[in-house]
């Protein structure tokens, strides 16, 4: 490692080990608790693998980054479903509780289309699980990104704005993986080979940048979440199930009092 890498690697984890206080001064915990884990495991994984980089050898090593990456994977996706259910936050209490697993199975799907985009973003690995962990990395950076879109786009019609924390984690993790997302289109087709480490550093820069973007905005006390339209709230009532089953039981109370 470098120089430059070694110094970004330090500033990296200062930056998040200041986002982990802010969760707990500004109590965000309360509102996203699997992401709050997933940056104290960040942190925690990042300090051990860069104190492991020194006892072991490559191969070994590779095997440990391998189980990090995978276990990195699991916690993006419950980060990812719960960012999802709390922007339902208004409507939650009378959500049934099969609506995480709804939203777990569209992402889940969403993934699976994106699978094989994926694979054509990223150069051969030198063994077939190492080739499937980076596809899976660029199909969770995809996910993420169009994640953001998606927020973004219905962001009037979901009633948040960029002063809520749903908006600001997602726009963090969207602006890294579409960094990520290019470094690996760069790799891929070649482009300048002897520049790839300056790509990777870019790239992990651009997570540092993201990690200071939280830092900022958790300083800021949260806007008041707004309530969905009448509109917005009956849609998603009716696609989550609810609206058919009072429908169902007001059908049933009338039957009773006849």
């Amino acid at each position: 490692m470098s120089v430059l890498d070694i110094c970004l690697e330090f500033a990296g984890l200062g930056a998040e080990a200041v986002v982990v206080a802010l969760f707990f001064y500004r109590r965000i915990y309360r509102i996203v608790p699997i992401f709050c884990l997933y940056i104290l495991w960040a942190v925690a994984s990042d300090s051990a693998m860069l104190a492991l980089g020194h006892y072991y050898a490559a191969q070994e090593y590779t095997q440990i980054f391998m189980v990090q990456m995978s276990l990195d994977f699991l916690f993006q996706f419950c980060v990812l479903v719960e960012l999802a259910w709390a922007v339902l936050r208004p409507i939650r209490d009378a959500l049934p509780r099969r609506t995480i697993a709804i939203i777990s199975i569209l992402l889940l799907l969403i993934g699976t289309a994106a699978w094989p985009i994926a694979g054509k973003v990223i150069l051969s690995g030198p063994t077939h699980q190492w080739h499937i962990l980076m596809q899976l990395q660029q199909t969770f950076s995809i996910l993420r990104v169009l994640f953001v879109f998606v927020l973004a786009g219905f962001s009037q019609l979901l009633a948040i704005g960029w002063r809520d924390r749903e908006l600001q984690i997602a726009t963090g993790l969207g602006f890294y993986s579409l960094m990520s997302l290019g470094g690996s289109i760069l790799h891929t087709h070649h482009a300048l080979p002897a520049l790839y480490h300056n790509v990777d550093l870019i790239v992990a820069f651009s997570f540092f940048c993201s990690v200071l973007y939280w830092i900022v905005s958790f300083v800021q006390q949260e806007a008041p979440r707004h309530e969905f339209t009448p509109q917005m709230r009956s849609f998603l009532l009716a696609v989550s199930g609810v609206a058919r089953t009072d429908r169902l039981a007001l059908e049933e109370m009338r039957k009773s009092n006849k």
